[in-house]
């Protein structure tokens, strides 16, 4: 039995140092991810290991840290198997960034916990909005948060690979302890 992955294993979510070797490993799983699939479906093949090393550079994560954010990684039992970051934009809006899960654990319910935990981590920082840029061919990605109440919105950027934008407004903190 290969592949398989037992849903019995709980997801939990927690900040962790963006510089760690933990966060390093996810976030370059996460460039090669979208990478390898951008290369595929604009020049039909994958990224080089140039293009990942260059795409980590240009789009640094050193901003995922309080004050001016927050590093999310899920762990699936034990393993870490996800992440997420939050941006602050302003008082008032915090962006949702470098959301993944690695592909073994896709289908098991950890990008609902990821993106759940990311909206009361943007609660934390005193957020009352959550947006976020991504591809149209990322449809998993724009699935989930469609299910999850966010709704398109008109940019808030310019970059390069953004081609959707949603936002989602949201409630108060849990006073419940995660």
């Amino acid at each position: 039995m290969t592949g398989t992955v037992p849903r019995s294993q709980t997801w939990t979510v927690a900040p962790v140092d963006v510089s760690s070797p933990e966060a390093a490993s996810l976030l370059r799983d996460y460039f090669i991810d979208v990478s390898d699939r951008y290369f595929q479906l604009h020049l039909g093949r994958r990224s080089t290991p140039a293009e990942i090393e260059e795409g980590l550079a240009d789009h640094p994560s050193d901003d995922l840290t309080p004050p001016t954010g927050v590093f999310l990684v899920a762990r699936h039992g034990d393993d870490p198997a996800g992440c997420a970051g939050l941006r602050v934009l302003d008082r008032r809006t915090v962006e949702l960034t470098r959301m993944f899960v690695r592909h073994a654990r896709r289908g098991t319910g950890g990008g609902a916990r990821l993106l759940a935990a990311a909206e009361e981590a943007a609660r934390d920082l005193g957020a009352a909005r959550i947006v976020l840029d991504t591809r149209l061919d990322l449809v998993e990605a724009r699935a989930l948060y469609v299910r999850h109440g966010y709704a398109e919105v008109p940019a808030h950027n310019d970059r390069r690979y953004a081609e959707i934008w949603y936002g989602k407004e949201l409630g108060p903190a849990r006073s419940s302890p995660r």
